[in-house]
Protein backbone atom coordinates (compact mmCIF):
# COMPACT_ATOMS: atom_id res chain seq x y z
CA UNK A 1 0.00 0.00 0.00
CA UNK A 2 1.78 3.53 -1.18
CA UNK A 3 1.71 5.95 0.97
CA UNK A 4 -0.60 8.34 -0.61
CA UNK A 5 -3.15 5.56 -0.45
CA UNK A 6 -2.72 5.48 3.43
CA UNK A 7 -3.46 9.18 3.70
CA UNK A 8 -7.21 9.17 1.46
CA UNK A 9 -7.70 6.11 3.96
CA UNK A 10 -7.13 8.27 6.87
CA UNK A 11 -8.62 11.25 4.77
CA UNK A 12 -12.07 9.36 3.82
CA UNK A 13 -12.37 8.46 7.58
CA UNK A 14 -14.90 9.66 9.90
CA UNK A 15 -16.17 8.83 13.05
CA UNK A 16 -19.54 7.90 11.20
CA UNK A 17 -18.25 4.69 9.95
CA UNK A 18 -18.20 3.51 13.04
CA UNK A 19 -22.21 3.32 13.08
CA UNK A 20 -22.88 4.43 16.26
CA UNK A 21 -23.10 7.81 18.42
CA UNK A 22 -20.95 7.47 21.77
CA UNK A 23 -21.84 8.26 25.01
CA UNK A 24 -20.22 10.90 27.10
CA UNK A 25 -18.23 9.46 30.07
CA UNK A 26 -16.42 10.49 33.08
CA UNK A 27 -12.85 11.73 32.78
CA UNK A 28 -10.84 10.40 35.41
CA UNK A 29 -8.19 12.24 37.01
CA UNK A 30 -4.53 11.71 38.45
CA UNK A 31 -3.72 9.68 40.27
CA UNK A 32 -6.01 6.99 39.24
CA UNK A 33 -4.20 3.98 38.46
CA UNK A 34 -5.37 3.49 35.10
CA UNK A 35 -3.71 6.59 34.11
CA UNK A 36 -0.38 4.46 34.99
CA UNK A 37 -0.82 1.81 33.81
CA UNK A 38 0.14 0.53 30.25
CA UNK A 39 -3.22 -0.24 28.17
CA UNK A 40 -3.99 -3.64 26.70
CA UNK A 41 -3.64 -3.74 22.43
CA UNK A 42 -7.05 -3.96 20.86
CA UNK A 43 -8.81 -5.72 18.51
CA UNK A 44 -10.33 -2.90 16.61
CA UNK A 45 -13.18 -4.84 15.10
CA UNK A 46 -14.40 -5.77 18.53
CA UNK A 47 -17.71 -4.01 18.79
CA UNK A 48 -16.61 -3.01 22.37
CA UNK A 49 -13.81 -1.23 20.71
CA UNK A 50 -15.83 0.54 18.02
CA UNK A 51 -18.24 2.02 20.60
CA UNK A 52 -15.32 2.68 23.23
CA UNK A 53 -13.63 4.83 19.76
CA UNK A 54 -17.35 6.68 19.15
CA UNK A 55 -17.10 7.28 22.87
CA UNK A 56 -13.89 8.84 22.71
CA UNK A 57 -15.03 11.19 20.04
CA UNK A 58 -17.86 12.21 21.70
CA UNK A 59 -16.31 12.84 25.06
CA UNK A 60 -13.77 15.06 23.82
CA UNK A 61 -16.15 17.20 21.47
CA UNK A 62 -18.26 18.08 24.61
CA UNK A 63 -14.66 18.96 26.63
CA UNK A 64 -13.06 23.07 26.03
CA UNK A 65 -10.15 22.82 24.65
CA UNK A 66 -10.25 19.53 24.50
CA UNK A 67 -7.78 18.31 21.35
CA UNK A 68 -6.94 14.29 22.31
CA UNK A 69 -8.34 12.14 24.72
CA UNK A 70 -7.08 8.21 25.03
CA UNK A 71 -8.94 4.93 26.84
CA UNK A 72 -6.90 5.11 30.04
CA UNK A 73 -8.44 8.79 30.61
CA UNK A 74 -12.02 7.58 30.68
CA UNK A 75 -10.80 4.21 32.97
CA UNK A 76 -10.22 1.72 30.31
CA UNK A 77 -6.73 0.48 30.35
CA UNK A 78 -6.57 -0.01 25.98
CA UNK A 79 -4.39 1.34 23.31
CA UNK A 80 -7.01 3.48 21.82
CA UNK A 81 -7.05 7.65 21.43
CA UNK A 82 -8.87 9.83 19.77
CA UNK A 83 -7.48 13.37 18.07
CA UNK A 84 -8.68 16.33 16.54
CA UNK A 85 -6.37 19.68 16.27
CA UNK A 86 -8.37 21.04 14.05
CA UNK A 87 -8.33 24.79 14.32
CA UNK A 88 -5.97 25.12 17.12
CA UNK A 89 -4.25 27.73 16.81
CA UNK A 90 -0.34 26.31 16.75
CA UNK A 91 -1.82 23.92 14.61
CA UNK A 92 0.30 23.50 10.84
CA UNK A 93 -0.75 20.13 9.96
CA UNK A 94 -3.81 18.86 10.13
CA UNK A 95 -5.09 15.36 9.71
CA UNK A 96 -9.12 16.14 10.91
CA UNK A 97 -10.62 13.70 13.51
CA UNK A 98 -9.55 10.61 14.07
CA UNK A 99 -9.16 7.46 16.28
CA UNK A 100 -6.16 5.09 16.49
CA UNK A 101 -5.97 1.82 17.90
CA UNK A 102 -2.13 0.15 18.70
CA UNK A 103 -0.41 3.49 17.39
CA UNK A 104 3.75 3.26 17.31
CA UNK A 105 5.66 5.63 16.87
CA UNK A 106 8.05 5.18 13.90
CA UNK A 107 9.99 7.96 13.53
CA UNK A 108 10.26 11.74 15.79
CA UNK A 109 12.92 14.25 15.24
CA UNK A 110 13.35 17.52 15.66
CA UNK A 111 12.82 17.63 19.36
CA UNK A 112 11.43 21.21 20.67
CA UNK A 113 10.25 22.08 24.40
CA UNK A 114 6.80 23.47 24.78
CA UNK A 115 3.72 24.03 27.39
CA UNK A 116 0.93 21.30 28.32
CA UNK A 117 -1.92 20.54 29.67
CA UNK A 118 -4.59 17.28 30.17
CA UNK A 119 -8.07 16.77 30.97
CA UNK A 120 -6.41 14.07 33.44
CA UNK A 121 -4.31 17.06 35.09
CA UNK A 122 -6.83 19.74 35.37
CA UNK A 123 -4.92 21.95 37.78
CA UNK A 124 -1.51 22.23 36.11
CA UNK A 125 0.75 22.42 33.29
CA UNK A 126 3.36 21.60 32.61
CA UNK A 127 6.54 22.64 29.91
CA UNK A 128 7.64 18.96 28.32
CA UNK A 129 10.08 18.33 25.30
CA UNK A 130 8.62 16.42 22.48
CA UNK A 131 9.43 15.74 18.44
CA UNK A 132 7.98 18.18 16.53
CA UNK A 133 7.95 16.02 13.20
CA UNK A 134 6.48 12.49 14.06
CA UNK A 135 5.23 9.73 12.26
CA UNK A 136 2.95 6.96 13.83
CA UNK A 137 1.44 3.79 12.45
CA UNK A 138 -1.93 2.52 14.25
CA UNK A 139 -5.47 0.76 13.35
CA UNK A 140 -8.70 2.68 12.16
CA UNK A 141 -11.39 1.66 14.99
CA UNK A 142 -14.03 -0.27 12.96
CA UNK A 143 -11.44 -1.77 10.21
CA UNK A 144 -8.36 -3.25 9.50
CA UNK A 145 -6.75 -0.10 7.79
CA UNK A 146 -3.22 0.37 9.33
CA UNK A 147 -2.51 4.10 8.49
CA UNK A 148 0.76 5.94 8.91
CA UNK A 149 0.45 9.38 9.67
CA UNK A 150 3.05 12.03 9.01
CA UNK A 151 2.76 14.94 10.75
CA UNK A 152 4.69 18.17 12.61
CA UNK A 153 4.00 20.88 15.49
CA UNK A 154 1.21 20.83 17.09
CA UNK A 155 -0.21 17.95 15.99
CA UNK A 156 2.53 15.90 16.18
CA UNK A 157 2.62 16.95 20.00
CA UNK A 158 -0.72 15.58 20.75
CA UNK A 159 -0.13 12.47 19.53
CA UNK A 160 2.95 11.92 21.75
CA UNK A 161 0.76 12.69 24.05
CA UNK A 162 -2.21 10.45 23.90
CA UNK A 163 0.36 7.66 22.71
CA UNK A 164 1.78 8.35 26.18
CA UNK A 165 -1.79 7.91 27.77
CA UNK A 166 -1.70 4.62 26.44
CA UNK A 167 1.53 3.59 27.73
CA UNK A 168 0.58 4.94 31.25
CA UNK A 169 2.39 8.02 31.08
CA UNK A 170 0.87 11.59 32.20
CA UNK A 171 3.19 14.96 30.75
CA UNK A 172 3.94 15.23 34.01
CA UNK A 173 6.14 12.08 33.79
CA UNK A 174 8.38 14.14 30.92
CA UNK A 175 8.73 17.60 32.45
CA UNK A 176 12.30 17.91 33.65
CA UNK A 177 11.49 19.07 37.40
CA UNK A 178 9.07 20.87 39.67
CA UNK A 179 9.91 23.97 38.11
CA UNK A 180 8.38 23.38 34.63
CA UNK A 181 4.90 22.47 36.33
CA UNK A 182 2.58 25.67 36.26
CA UNK A 183 -0.63 26.44 37.84
CA UNK A 184 -3.35 26.22 34.99
CA UNK A 185 -4.60 29.68 33.73
CA UNK A 186 -8.91 29.92 33.95
CA UNK A 187 -10.20 31.83 31.38
CA UNK A 188 -13.33 32.94 31.39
Amino acid sequence: MTVAHLNQTLAAWSPAQLGLVGDVLEVVRAPHPVLAATGAPVDPLDPTMVALAADLVATMRVSPGCVGLAAPQVGISAQMFALDVTGHPKTRTCHGVFVLCNAVITEATRQEKAREGCMSVPDFTGDVKRATRLTVTGTLPGTTDHVTITTDAFEARALQHEIDHCNGKLFLDRVAGAHAVHPRKNYQ
